[in-house]
């Protein structure tokens, strides 16, 4: 299997806009099916083990509320971990962590976004300081 040829990308000079030909190299995906399928394995025995997309129950009043709140992840049961993919780390993402935090009663919580060069820049640690 080959992927479909490129038509032609677009450079800029001082004259303009020009359109420049491509060559495509046809890729075999036999070649890296081997690396997808140990990528693909861990990311299934992550999913087992830590449960990612945990529902979290919400009760009110002593009623168990038919809505729930999906937490990405809870490593030990001690860290939420919430992953994002965003431009713009509004507040209302870190609120939504400390609530996951509070309602699962997790000390530490992880904000993460991947959307970021240096993975480090993108992540926000958080307490929970009524967490037993």
């Amino acid at each position: 299997m080959t992927w479909p040829a490129t038509r032609a990308c677009r450079a800029c000079s001082s004259a303009g806009p020009t359109l420049a030909a491509r060559r495509v190299v046809p890729v075999d995906p036999a070649a890296f099916n081997h690396v997808t399928h140990e990528i693909l394995g861990a990311a299934i025995e992550v999913h087992r083990t830590l449960g990612l997309q945990r529902p979290i129950p919400l009760t009110y009043k002593g009623h168990l509320l038919d809505e729930s709140y999906r937490v990405d992840l809870v490593v030990e049961g001690v860290v939420v971990v919430e992953v994002k993919a965003v431009v713009a780390m509004p507040p209302v993402y870190q609120a939504q962590t400390l609530t996951y935090m509070r309602l699962m009663e997790c000390p530490a919580g992880l904000l993460i976004n991947f959307n970021v060069p240096k993975l480090m820049d993108g992540v926000k640690r958080l307490i929970n300081p009524r967490a037993k």
